[in-house]
């Protein structure tokens, strides 16, 4: 069976104008439809290289922002994963959620980040580039054309989805912003605002929430900053309005409600490294082989499905990422 390649899945969204959101909704179903029953031309082991753009990107209208897609129904360009898994549910997705800001209860989450807002917005991009920018959410839309990606996230808690992402290649803000040649590092802050997030009033953990990854880490096409999922933006419990999300590298990596990233020479620390280094690597590849100092990692739960399923090494993007730790030992560098 022929897989379909996560960038070839053209999303609703692309298609959605806030002035013309009525007049071209049926259009839109039938576009979506094509896309997802059009003849696939990339096997798994044909995936884009790491220097290779993906297959397909449709670029956002510049009138075309998250406001327009609030109340529109939750749509995929595929039913699942180029492995052939599932979907998980819009609900799942949104209602099974580690955010600490708001609560450590995943069933929580949703309810309490009910009243934060994600609008207006802006992301500072600063540090070792020759060209800082600050960019609102409105200029994301308009700057970078957005794609659905449908990943496998694995959660170092030892559960997993397959989630429809809305997003972008991190790279392509990179490139605009020129990092210097001493840049090696890409460190990310989440906002801060414990009048909003309840979670943050706390001493659980050091805040805000901070990130990082390797430049080349940051730099590969299958590293997207993230603005929605099933055709919609973003939920607030998912990380509204932008978030990373980096598929091969366990969820806690892929920081959410992004609003600074910032370029370094050196290497950042990160908020659960800080927290419990034994415990929580700077590298964060899911790896069977490596287990969590109080469980295993060989065997993952899908949310939604009974049992457990053996779990892949990088989360199943090994062909495509492997070669950004050739000659590091991995269970040490974990």
């Amino acid at each position: 069976m022929v897989k379909i390649s996560p960038a070839e899945i053209t999303p609703e969204h692309i298609f959605l104008n806030r002035r013309r959101f009525m007049a071209a909704a049926g259009m839109v179903a039938g576009s979506v439809a094509l896309a997802a029953c059009s003849p696939a031309t990339l096997n798994r082991s044909e995936a884009p290289a790491a220097n290779v753009e993906p297959a397909l990107t449709v670029a956002l209208g510049p009138d075309q922002l998250p406001a327009a897609l609030a109340h529109a129904e939750p749509t995929a360009g595929a039913a699942q994963d180029e492995l052939g898994d599932p979907l998980n549910t819009f609900h799942e997705i949104t209602n099974y959620n580690n955010f600490y800001e708001f609560s450590t209860n995943k069933e929580a989450v949703a309810s309490e980040a009910a009243n934060f807002k994600p609008y207006p917005w802006q992301v500072a991009v600063t540090g070792l580039v020759n060209k800082p920018m600050t960019l609102s959410i409105e200029d994301i839309y308009r700057r970078y054309p957005q794609e659905e990606r449908i990943y496998r996230l694995r959660c170092v808690e030892a559960w997993s989805m397959v989630i429809p992402w809305i997003g972008f290649p991190i790279a392509a803000l990179l490139n605009d912003v020129e990092p210097k040649p001493e840049a090696k590092y890409v460190k990310f802050i989440t906002v801060y605002r414990p009048e909003e997030m309840r979670g943050q009033r706390s001493a659980i953990l050091e805040w805000p929430y901070q990130e990082g990854l390797r430049l080349d880490e940051a730099m590969h096409p299958l590293a997207i900053l993230a603005t929605g999922m099933y055709g919609k933006p973003l939920t607030n419990q998912q990380g509204a309005p932008v978030r990373l999300v980096v598929p091969w590298k366990y969820g806690f990596k892929s920081i959410k409600s992004v609003v600074t990233i910032e370029l370094t020479d050196t290497i950042p620390a990160t908020t659960w490294n800080t927290a419990a280094p034994h415990e929580y690597g700077f590298y964060a590849n899911v790896n069977p082989q490596v287990d969590h100092p109080r469980w295993s990692q060989a065997s993952e739960r899908r949310i939604g499905e009974t049992g457990r399923r053996d779990t892949l090494m990088f989360n199943g993007y090994e062909d495509e990422v492997a070669y950004l730790y050739e000659g590091m030992d991995l269970t040490r560098s974990f």
